[in-house]
């Protein structure tokens, strides 16, 4: 959502008495390739542009195909493959090794359904999103067409096909939580349409108020995350009124909305703060509590919470994890926001966190 962010942020500040743009979108990922399907960039006609299709070896091919998108008016979509050895082939020598198409739309700033307008209408929401785009080559009066689930019959009824189709191969999207392809019966034959699985930001609740709260909130950042911090604004450096979207006292924790994108982290370093504040998240069954410090504290914890009535077992609830984050020798504050922040990720995407030098097969799970 950070890209998607960004290219909105872009968007708005173009000057369209001067400039036209055009959006790159990856569709379709076989083998190896270092951005997934969703990855975009969009391409001003002055030559700027924001986001990336790749590691940097197909970024310069597409400026030329999003200013040819933006000449002719209609979109394109490009196949790059790098599986064969063909020193001819953009990306070759680069490392890919792998084969993507991307999608290159003209942006129209007068259309506010076009596809940045459309990111813009959904990427503030607290749940997962459903984008709908088409990807039939041969038939330009199609191709680059796109929706949102909100209007997915009226989308269907467009491409006359399936309505209760489109509904099911959405829900296996939902499932899956990952984007892919699909092909739909219709009267003038197939209809290729990407279904795009778009999670939300993650929410980040720090808790605490020393200077280890600094380094996780940069990386937070850095990463897109949506910041929360609960702990005592005069001890809390500048620098995070800038960073986070809100800043609370310990005594209103309560007041946090969870969903199941979001992780708490409790880093007070205050045993009465971090306990208070532990009851009230542990109430609403949160998706992940990492805790800063050793097991003893926990398991401290668990034995004055069973006291009071609480359950809480620090062995069996598969979202906490205390100690938090990797295994990686970290010591620094900066090393354990960088441990701590790779363990959520891993585990909103259900990976182990191991090297993947021991992972078997594939990088990324097929699309």
């Amino acid at each position: 959502m950070k890209e998607i962010r960004n290219i909105i942020a872009t968007y708005d500040q173009i000057d369209w008495s001067k400039e036209q743009a055009a959006l790159a979108t990856v569709v379709s990922v076989e083998e190896s390739a270092y951005r997934r399907i969703g990855a975009r960039m969009l391409v001003r006609s002055s030559g700027i542009w924001i986001g990336g299709i790749s590691g940097g070896c197909l970024e310069g091919d597409a400026l030329k195909r999003a200013r040819i998108a933006i000449l002719n008016k209609k979109p394109s979509i490009v196949v790059y493959d790098t599986m064969e050895d063909d020193a001819h082939q953009i990306g070759v020598g680069l490392g890919c090794n792998g084969r993507i198409e991307v999608l290159f739309t003209p942006i129209d700033p007068e259309d506010k359904t076009n596809p940045v307008e459309q990111l813009r209408a959904i990427h503030e929401n607290r749940k997962p999103s459903i984008f709908y785009q088409v990807l039939n080559k041969e038939d330009e009066s199609i191709l680059g067409l796109f929706g949102k689930e909100a209007n997915a019959n009226d989308f269907a009824t467009q491409l006359h096909i399936s309505s209760a189709e489109l509904q099911e191969k959405t829900q296996v999207v939902y499932q899956r939580k990952k984007s892919k392809v699909f092909q739909f019966d219709a009267p003038n034959g197939k209809i290729e349409l990407l279904i795009e699985f778009l999670r939300p930001e993650l929410k980040l609740i720090m808790v605490g108020d020393n200077y280890d709260v600094n380094a996780f909130a940069g990386i937070a950042h850095e990463l897109g995350w949506e910041i929360h911090v609960v702990g005592l604004q005069r001890k809390l450096n500048k620098s995070i009124f800038k960073l986070a979207k809100q800043i609370l006292h310990y005594d209103q924790a309560d007041t946090i909305d969870l969903d199941e994108y979001t992780a708490i982290v409790l880093m007070s370093h205050d045993y009465k703060w971090d306990m208070q504040v532990l009851k009230v998240f542990l109430a609403q069954n949160p998706p992940y509590i990492g805790m800063l410090g050793p097991k003893k504290r926990t398991l401290k914890m668990q034995n004055e919470l069973e006291e009071a009535g609480i359950a809480f077992d620090v062995d069996n609830l598969s979202f906490l994890y205390s100690p938090i984050g990797l295994n990686i020798g970290a010591e620094s504050p900066e090393e354990i926001a960088l441990s701590a922040a790779a363990e959520i990720i891993a585990h909103f995407r259900n990976r182990d966190g191991q090297f993947l030098r021991l992972r078997e097969g594939t990088i990324h799970e097929r699309e």
